[in-house]
């Protein structure tokens, strides 16, 4: 079955509503995302068991026999299953055990016990994966009833990977869910969630074909899981890709470990603070796709030590206390390969910057030839934050020197997107395919060898270091693509449209006070 065929969004936000009244919406995902992960596993050993079965009665294989012994031996051995990519489940930890008990007025028990079992042979496998399903419906207010009628609509036949193979049906189940509990969780969902069509589009960007991809700010693993879905469209492997992230919050952390091992990926993401933490000092990626928490303040730089290798000059002018997007920046340059390419997400405010510690940062980065491209995007890309964004795209691959692409070392490409996108709800812009690819096409036509490229008024312009010199440093596309150039100020839409309200009452009280003094004045004249 192909995957627009199955339509589940209906089924799924039904089964996310049993939990209404007994859990916070912002809790949804602590309950529902768990469940799913031990159906996969669960799943997945009753695909690879029938697949073992099938090898040892087929006649050319290598494992055939008739010997009933040896047929068990190989069924029951955990090492068939782990070089298979699974893990060998007792049958209490197993999903048709908890849909036969889901009417079992000890069903929440039962579950508790299931994930006591995985987290066992989860922790065997790798310590990193300890504490990914701790025991948390005993103690919770879900009744039975909900716990069970959870189950129930889970088991949904359309929610099946043996049903739907090819599909990823529980892995877009996952991500079905991210999504929905970041809506639902508002300003509280920025540190696990960004919008699928911002990260398709820095993955379009980057082509993360092969290689070591890094996420330092990696939330969730949305963009982990979407270089995998453009390595499967464009007929690479994923045995080609290793995976490094690091993660602030142990909650997240769970969130973004099961994302992976849904989906069979090999990785290596670590608890910590990126900025005082940096767990892969000596970790050199070809591609590092990231969405940092943006404008973060009171980080404290004065804990980094006064020779961090991150920074390109002394800690007092390259950091600053404000803000910490130019620190992400020289995390994320320090962590690339030679021929390494990053993607950022960040606040509008970082083009114009012109505090010490950031301007410094960008002026260096643009003096170095450090910066490849700047996407200036729309506003209500964000379901967390009404600030506006846009996209830093630094290189290490601007001599020419790969062959593939072109030397660029005195250019920097602007794009603006801000009046891109399409409402697809009325807090909600995304991305369209359409728009996708005339982002991503005109970036590769400008960068890759043997393709033609031109700037398009009002949209891109490839501008030298010396102009973007002259314009004191400011890296708004608008001031280059031929737009007027517009100073973000960062405010959300709603605040401005408080103040300006607050305004127009306030003249229009200005108005009514005057109409009065000019009807007194005729009266006077009248009466004259």
């Amino acid at each position: 079955m192909a995957k627009a065929d199955i339509d589940f969004e209906k089924e799924l936000w039904d089964a996310a509503n049993e939990l209404r009244g007994a859990v916070s919406e912002n809790n949804y995902k602590n309950y529902i995302l768990p469940l799913v992960f031990l159906k996969h596993l669960s799943e997945r050993f009753d695909i690879v068991k029938e697949e073992l079965e099938n090898t040892l009665n087929e006649p050319s294989s290598t494992y055939y026999t008739t010997n009933e012994a040896e047929k068990e031996y190989v069924l029951t051995d955990p090492d068939e299953y782990r070089s298979r990519n699974t893990f060998m489940i007792p049958k209490t930890a197993s999903w048709q055990y908890l849909k036969d008990n889901a009417e079992q007025d000890d069903i929440k028990v039962k579950v508790d016990d299931a994930f006591d079992v995985l987290q066992d042979l989860l922790t065997a496998y790798n310590p990193q994966l300890n504490n990914l399903l701790p025991r948390i419906f005993v103690k919770s207010e879900l009744s039975a009833k909900q716990t069970g009628g959870i189950i129930n609509l889970l088991s949904h036949p359309k929610f099946s990977e043996k049903e739907n193979p090819e599909s990823d049906i529980l892995g877009r189940i996952y991500e079905y869910y991210i999504g929905r509990f970041a809506m639902a969780e508002g300003s509280g969902a920025g540190q696990f969630f960004t919008p699928g069509s911002i990260v398709r589009l820095l993955v379009e960007l980057l082509e993360p074909y092969k290689g070591r991809i890094f996420d330092p700010a990696c939330g969730s693993g949305g963009m982990f899981v979407q270089s995998l879905k453009f390595i499967k469209e464009h007929g690479g492997n994923k045995s080609d890709i290793s995976i490094y992230g690091q993660e602030m919050t142990a909650q997240t952390l769970r969130l973004c470990l099961m994302n992976l091992l849904l989906r069979d990926l090999s990785f290596d993401i670590k608890l910590g603070n990126s900025l005082l933490d940096d767990k892969f000092p000596e970790l050199k990626a070809d591609f590092v796709i990231a969405n940092p928490p943006f404008n973060v303040s009171n980080w404290h730089p004065e804990d980094l030590p006064e020779n961090d290798p991150r920074l390109f000059g002394p800690r007092e002018e390259f950091t600053t206390d404000g803000s910490a997007n130019y620190m992400w920046m020289q995390t994320f340059w320090n962590h690339l390969s030679d021929t390494g390419t990053a993607g950022i997400v960040m606040a509008n405010g970082a083009m114009t910057s012109n505090t010490k510690g950031e301007k410094n940062v960008r002026q260096y980065m643009v003096d170095k030839s450090m910066i490849d491209c700047i996407v200036r995007m729309p506003d209500k890309l964000f379901l967390t934050t009404g600030i506006p964004a846009c996209l830093f795209i630094l290189s290490k691959n601007r001599d020419g020197k790969d062959g593939e692409h072109r030397e660029r070392m005195n250019e920097i490409l602007f794009l603006d997107a801000a009046k891109m996108g399409t409402m697809a709800s009325r807090k909600l812009r995304v991305f369209t395919d359409g728009d996708i690819n005339k982002i991503s096409d005109t970036y590769h036509a400008w960068r890759t060898v043997g393709k033609t490229y031109e700037d398009v008024d009002g949209f891109c312009k490839a501008a030298t270091l010396e102009e973007v010199q002259k314009q004191d440093y400011k890296l708004t596309p608008g001031i280059y693509v031929g737009t007027e150039a517009e100073e973000d100020d960062g405010i959300p839409f709603e605040e401005k449209m408080e103040s300006l309200k607050a305004t127009l009452l306030e003249q229009f009280e200005k108005g009514d006070s005057l109409k009065q003094q000019i009807l007194m004045n005729l009266d006077k004249i009248d009466s004259k």
